[in-house]
């Protein structure tokens, strides 16, 4: 299916497809204390979905996939949020640095991204394709879908 793009498919079901794809692939590689780790110091608790840096993986690809190049400190910026901070007001905090470091360590490790010219890090051909193949096939389940329940309601 030719044309479709990462742009035109609900992202956060390419998110899952792309961690789907990730886990399946069994190449990335994830550290060993990564179920013992906060993502940012704001937060109270680790993630509960063990899946999660597969998940952030994915996010990574589909942000550079949008906004080329960004650094391991960009990263870091999009992924932060709002640290409370008792009665006193809150304050924007980002996320973890190490995390964010281990997964585009990974990333590169399996040449979905690459280092740029200017600093910072980019998409590689080989990840574009793959992010559309699989925004492809989602578009692709969702119109065999749409089409099976048209043709059960003209049954009825």
């Amino acid at each position: 299916m030719s044309g479709i793009t990462v742009k035109d498919v609900d992202q956060d079901k390419v998110v899952e497809g792309v961690a789907l794809f990730l886990k399946k692939s069994g190449k990335l590689k994830v550290p060993e204390y990564i179920d013992l780790i906060k993502t940012a110091k704001y937060k109270e608790l680790a993630p509960s979905d063990p899946d999660w840096f597969y998940v952030r993986c994915a996010s990574i690809l589909r942000r550079l996939y949008h906004q080329s190049p960004a650094g391991v400190g960009a990263i870091c910026r999009i992924y932060g949020g709002r640290q409370r901070r008792g009665v006193r007001p809150s304050h924007f905090c980002c996320s973890d640095g190490s995390t964010t470091r281990k997964a585009v360590q990974a990333l590169e490790a399996i040449k979905l991204i690459e280092k740029h010219a200017d600093g910072g890090r980019r998409l590689t051909s080989a990840g574009q394709r793959d992010l559309d193949r699989i925004a492809a096939q989602i578009v692709s389940k969702k119109r065999a879908a749409l089409k099976k329940e048209a043709a059960v309601l003209a049954l009825e």
